[in-house]
């Protein structure tokens, strides 16, 4: 049990190792200095030429979303019809059909937005065509496009007074030509040389040790599932995701993936501190990131490696812990840790299934999706946390009777109103579509949506009910990972948690862009002995305090309805 407690300490360790220099090259790319990258400029700027992009013409923050938001919507209509008519297209030796209208909207906009919640069963509802052309094409410009809104705030806060914001398309490309194609290559690599297939072939047979013949899926996975993980995309090639041995096969692979799914966000996270010359600052934000993740990866790993009590009464001895919907090929200390790292960050990708797990890491996992803002996704977890800046801002210079700054500007009722908006949308949508789900299961239990609300759930009392609360929190959260005793392949949950993911991508991508641009173009205001310092301890500590009142307290009742409830069953 030691050498568990010591593989989870040396992933961390070895994240924020790796995620320090990563963060003063991704500054470097977006400064313009050299890098070690710059061999890749010609193939940019020939992607710039074809495309007819100008990227030495800068956008204000109106044109950044304009440019966003409309490739995006091409991308949607792109990723339905390539799902619907799936079987038509090539690449598919196993001869799997195309999705129904209602289960390709909710897929397409689940990849789209980053999310990867498959309400498919992934190697047997995709096809090798969908999953290359479609969905490893949209793991990487989804994470990129998170990369590119984000790099408008951090240019926003960058130049004084300006409203020219760097160019959209210039963010993009090299968020994936210089960060996000060079680090999956390299997982790639490492994940072929392990047992990951990479083959074009359809599913081999063999005869299994108790005589029967199985059929097992392969295909050209490995560069699929590097980029699932380091785009915090999540979505997996097989329909067991990273618990499936061949998406993941020895504890080398867990490590490597694990480290890789936490590493960009924290990375950016230092990447502002380089890029703004304001390194404190950065380890403030790191400091308060750091405590929500630890508060909420110790409990979960104290509980998995305890066992389950309802086990224990019966005299039964755990000594791998509770072992429940995990892999003995990682253990539960390490599945525990996956299941925070994926959770805190908008990943959703699992080595073993979270619905089998305690309670008390339920609770840690739903918290890490509705907080949304420790790590957070690639580019928009700093987007959700700078909302909360503001928020904390703001109440600060209230608190000691001055007008509200940050980084030179003045921070009034207009960003105000931006700002709180963004911070009730999470849980509106998480707490309202719960709601809804609630009243149908109890007062529609028979309407036939593809599925009766009745074979909704698997699982009876607390537990269903926060199999229901799941899907919608990692929805809101553009997480993907879900309770898998929920029947989530139905009219009724693909529309409706296809909205929520959609709505709660793009409003909190548009808002600190919004302000940020807001901010940007106002009357710069130096620093003087009265201006409220943000890269101090104590404004750390302010931060984390606004993001437990308004995001944790808010989903404290429907988490005493679930989890809680069902954590102090087991008493």
């Amino acid at each position: 049990m030691n050498t568990a407690y010591a593989g989870t300490i040396f992933m961390y360790v070895a994240t924020v190792a790796l995620a320090i220099p990563l963060g003063r090259y991704i500054a470097k790319v977006f400064k313009g200095e050299k890098t070690w990258f710059d061999f890749i400029a010609p193939l940019e700027r020939l992607i710039f030429r074809l495309s007819g992009i100008d990227t030495k013409k800068e956008m204000n923050w109106k044109q950044h979303l304009i440019a966003l938001l409309s490739i995006n919507v091409l991308w949607l209509f792109y990723a339905f019809f390539c799902l619907m008519f799936q079987n038509h297209l090539p690449l598919n030796p196993d001869g799997n059909p195309g999705q129904t209208p209602d289960l390709a909207f909710n897929t397409a906009i689940s990849f789209i937005t980053n999310t990867n919640l498959q309400d498919y069963s992934g190697e047997s509802g995709a096809t090798y065509y969908t999953q290359l052309f479609v969905f490893t094409f949209l793991h990487f410009v989804s994470a990129a496009t998170g990369i590119a809104a984000m790099m408008v705030v951090f240019k926003a806060m960058k130049d004084k007074v300006t409203d020219k914001l760097g160019n959209f398309w210039d963010f993009f490309v090299k968020s994936i030509t210089r960060i996000l194609l060079p680090i999956s290559f390299v997982v790639a690599i490492i994940l072929a040389f392990n047992g990951t297939p990479t083959s074009y072939k359809g599913k081999d047979t063999y005869i299994s040790m108790q005589g029967d013949t199985v059929h097992v899926s392969r295909g050209p996975a490995a560069g699929m599932i590097a980029i699932k993980q380091v785009g915090t995309n999540g979505g997996g090639w097989y329909g067991a995701n990273s618990a499936h041995p061949l998406e993941n096969p020895n504890y080398l692979t867990n490590i490597v993936e694990n480290i890789s799914i936490i590493l960009i966000p924290i990375a950016l996270v230092f990447a502002l501190g380089f890029y703004l010359d304001k390194k404190k600052l950065a380890w403030v934000i790191f400091g308060v990131m750091t405590l929500g993740f630890m508060i909420a990866v110790f409990p979960s790993i104290n509980a998995e490696v305890g066992g389950n009590p309802a086990i224990a009464h019966l005299g039964i001895s755990q000594p791998g812990g509770s072992m429940e919907g995990k892999e003995v090929r990682f253990g539960a200390a390490a599945s525990a840790y996956w299941g925070v790292c994926t959770t805190v960050t908008s990943n959703g990708s699992v080595n073993a299934m979270h619905d089998s797990m305690m309670p008390v890491s339920g609770i840690a996992q739903m918290f890490d999706m509705m907080i949304n803002a420790f790590y957070g996704g690639v580019g928009v977890g700093y987007l959700n946390f700078y909302i909360f800046i503001i928020i904390a801002v703001f109440i600060s210079g209230l608190m000691v009777g001055r007008t509200p700054e940050f980084m030179g500007r003045k921070i009034e009722a207009r960003e105000m109103k931006i700002a709180s908006l963004v911070a009730l949308l999470h849980p509106f949508m998480i707490l309202v579509s719960t709601a809804i789900a609630s009243y149908v299961l109890v007062h529609f239990p028979n309407i036939n949506w593809a599925e009766k609300p009745s074979a909704w759930l698997n699982n009876p009392s607390f537990h269903g009910f926060s199999e229901m609360l799941y899907q919608f929190t990692s929805s809101s959260a553009n997480n993907g990972s879900g309770y898998e005793g929920l029947g989530d392949n139905s009219i009724f949950w693909n529309v409706s948690a296809g909205l929520v993911m959609i709505i709660s991508r793009f409003l909190p991508i548009i808002g600190p862009v919004a302000i940020a641009g807001i901010l940007a173009n106002k009357k710069f205001v130096p620093e003087s002995a009265g201006t409220l310092k943000t890269d101090t301890g104590t404004f750390g500590v302010m931060i984390f305090a606004v993001i437990i009142i308004i995001a944790a307290l808010s989903f404290f009742p429907s988490l005493a309805l679930g989890p809680i409830a069902e954590h102090f069953s087991f008493k």
